[in-house]
């Protein structure tokens, strides 16, 4: 597992990321779905549970897109996110991918986790409130319930093309929008509950 290391490190308050561990025993067995690279927070983090994380960092894949000469997305992406069948997840931690990945790639990305969600299944994620603004990329961790670790990435995505709320909450079909907190530099951060 590949981590990176501490440079430009900033830290950041979350109101939402208390509600997501609030519902979580730590005795009690976790799978974790983090979207992004393996940061030595988030691990350290997880140590004080029984706990199972996946790490796909699809940003080192990006742009997520079809051609004659690649194979189909939904593949791409079934691929890229590696999840054994009988796999369940409790908890994804999306950040901010959705801000770079067009409506297709989403698309493929809910078809494949849909059958590994389980009813109680919670996210958090980052989007942005005014699209034509572009915040610094950064790779997030957990370092407390309260907590994030940011760190700024060495190179920004090409294809950073973020959605509205209302388009996203569309394209986020097995997932439905329980709260969202407006960040001072447009950034939205919202907690997700699966559909029923």
């Amino acid at each position: 597992m590949q981590t990176i290391p501490l440079q430009n490190n900033a830290v950041q308050t979350s109101k939402l990321l208390p509600l997501l561990f609030a519902s979580i025993k730590e005795d009690e067995p976790l799978t974790v779905l983090h979207i992004g690279p393996a940061l030595p927070d988030t691990v350290d983090f997880f140590c004080d549970y029984r706990c199972k994380l996946h790490f796909v960092d699809l940003f080192d894949d990006l742009p997520l897109t079809e051609t004659e000469d690649s194979p189909r997305l939904q593949e791409q992406v079934d691929t890229l996110l590696d999840i054994q069948p009988d796999t369940k997840f409790d908890l994804c931690l999306f950040w901010d991918i959705f801000n770079y990945l067009e409506r297709d790639a989403i698309l493929a990305l809910m078809a494949t986790l849909r059958e590994h969600l389980k009813p109680s299944t919670l996210a958090h994620m980052f989007s942005m409130h005014n699209t034509r603004i572009r915040p610094e990329g950064q790779f997030y961790g957990v370092l407390q319930p309260d907590t994030l670790s940011c760190r700024i990435r060495s190179h920004e995505p090409e294809c950073y093309a973020p959605h509205s709320q209302r388009k996203l909450q569309d394209m986020l079909y097995c997932f439905t929008l329980d709260r969202s907190v407006l960040l001072p530099d447009s950034r939205l951060e919202l907690l997700l509950r699966v559909k029923r």
